[in-house]
């Protein structure tokens, strides 16, 4: 379930109520007690082609889209969180052990929230090998209920390990489980937001659908390799899908995608390279936590540098109804949801550690023509809540009965470094604009950090411009901030009686050196 070592519950019980989500929107199937062994459909043994994926997504579009028969063994139906956390892969067990390849797979059990079956087999000399499930494959805790099943019950995701910390120690480097979800992360950090297969309806009035990967293919590694290649079939009522991911992990991790979605009706809201994250509170907008963290997120911006080349930092919210903003393009250069605070101070959290959380950049290949990258921000009074979902929407409905290519580039690590200018927002904090008491006017503080290797002395003056699609913006102020070695923009905002307004700063400098464009849309 993201990793059933994963220390941090927070984080496994976000992952659970995902999977919930997908199944309550998506299939609406609820288990039965009896089963029989589930049958390989996609995933069988076989000759496997660059394009075996692709011709079952395709001929799997021509028919009505068949739910997932989720049932499961009366042992398995109603497992606890604690009894699913008492299944455990052997990682003796585990996928080219021992072999000395540079990557090794464990499989995740059915139960508890992720009942969907998937699909695995393994893929070698052009030859796909079912890999059916085995009980001897997992360790059972004294809470799990006996006897478990011996027929091939399938899977209900798999994760790679690599050696990307230790070059003695296989470390969980990437996930696949519930619905089209995966994680991944770079050197030195733990598990926070999530990549998707894709969004469609996302915040629609009638109910968002989740696609689901039906089944993988994993080719082995060649020795002495840094990549290692997935191939999953998507399904969802309105579409399938054939992906393939390339995968190199490192300080950054980097995720090649290829795919092609086959719709079988016009999709009209769809979201490409959707992430999805957390974000509970920070130094701006705390409004009335109660909590003794400073900040509370898996990501604290959406970072975008658009087709004309102009970057773009947009703080997250956690607002008190949804919002939905959309940030027209052509051509996109990259976006993403980035944690871009790295200090532990700023979140004192032993366990869950937001400091190490991976941002996650999306880099288009080839011409995305026109569309909006979109940010959909939800309201949560916890943290165990993925808010957060970001994707690209393109302009032109898909058709139905069409085939639609696209590729785009993963990075899962740091603050991605495409196209950074003389400064970068580090910081955004608000609050009332009076001293003397309460006042409908707020004040922003923007802090701006020069970027490794920029000279100050040689950008010339700073100008700072402030714009707001509604209400007044006064007292525009450029300090030097001695603490930070950046620079600190403020200004008054005047709200007017106005209930949500967008806001847009625009610092500049003498030499033309651009920095990055600060928006956010307040809200009353």
């Amino acid at each position: 379930m993201f990793g059933t070592d994963e220390p941090d519950r927070r984080l496994v019980l976000r992952a659970a109520l995902g999977a919930v989500a997908a199944v309550v929107a998506g299939t609406g199937v609820t288990a039965s007690p009896a089963l029989a062994a589930v049958q390989a459909n996609f995933a069988t043994s076989g000759t496997f082609t660059r394009s075996t994926v692709a011709e079952l997504a395709r001929n799997l579009a021509k028919s009505a889209f068949q739910p997932l028969d989720t049932s499961l063994p009366d042992v398995l139906d109603q497992l606890s969180y604690d009894q699913y956390r008492d299944i455990r892969f052997k990682p003796e067990a585990a996928v080219w052990a021992n072999s000395g390849l540079p990557f090794q797979m464990q499989l995740f059990h059915r139960g508890f929230y992720f009942k969907d079956p998937v699909e695995v087999a393994l893929v070698e000399n052009g030859q796909a090998r079912h890999l059916a499930y085995d009980p001897q494959m997992f360790s059972y805790g004294p809470l799990v209920p006996q006897p478990v099943p011996t027929e091939d019950i399938g899977f209900s995701g798999l994760r790679l390990h690599g050696t990307i910390n230790r070059p003695d120690y296989y470390d969980e480097i990437l996930v696949f489980q519930g619905a089209s979800y995966f994680r991944s992360l770079g050197k030195g950090q733990i598990y926070g937001l999530s990549g998707r297969g894709l969004a469609l309806k996302t915040a629609d009035p009638e109910g968002e659908e989740f696609p689901v990967y039906r089944a993988f293919w994993v080719e082995t590694p060649v020795a002495g390799s840094e990549t290692c290649v997935v191939h999953a079939l998507l399904d969802s009522p309105s579409t399938t899908g054939a992906y393939r991911f390339t995968i190199r992990p490192g300080e950054t991790t980097l995720m090649d995608v290829e795919a092609q979605l086959f719709p079988r009706v016009d999709l009209d809201k769809v979201g490409l390279a959707p992430g999805t994250s957390m974000y509970f509170f920070s130094a701006n907008g705390r409004g009335d936590v109660d909590d003794f963290r400073p900040e509370v997120h898996d990501s604290d911006g959406l970072l975008m540098v658009t087709g004309r080349g102009e970057r773009l930092w947009r703080p997250l919210a956690n607002p008190k109804e949804l919002q939905i903003s959309a940030f027209v393009d052509r051509s996109p250069r990259g976006f993403g949801l980035i944690q871009r605070d790295r200090a532990f101070d700023n979140y004192q959290d032993l366990e869950a550690a937001y400091e190490r959380r991976p941002s996650l950049w999306v880099e288009p290949v080839g011409d995305w023509g026109a569309g909006a990258v979109t940010l959909v921000e939800i309201p949560t009074d916890a943290e165990i809540h993925d808010n957060i979902v970001a994707y690209w929407a393109p302009k032109d409905k898909i058709p139905a009965g069409s085939e639609f290519s696209f590729a785009y580039r993963l990075a899962w690590g740091g603050d991605p470094g495409m196209s950074v200018g003389a400064a970068t927002v580090g910081s955004t904090r608000s609050g009332r604009a009076g001293v003397g008491g309460p006042t409908p006017e707020r004040l922003f503080v923007v802090d701006y950090l020069f970027t490794p290797g920029t000279d100050p002395a040689k950008l010339g003056a700073p100008k700072a411009t402030v714009s707001a699609s509604k209400g007044v913006v006064r007292n525009v102020v450029i300090r030097q901030n001695p603490a930070t070695q950046g620079l600190r923009v403020s200004f008054e905002l005047d709200p007017q009686n106005e209930g949500l307004i967008e806001l847009r700063l625009v610092l500049a400098f003498e030499s033309g050196t651009p920095a990055e464009t600060w928006v956010y849309r307040w809200t009353s």
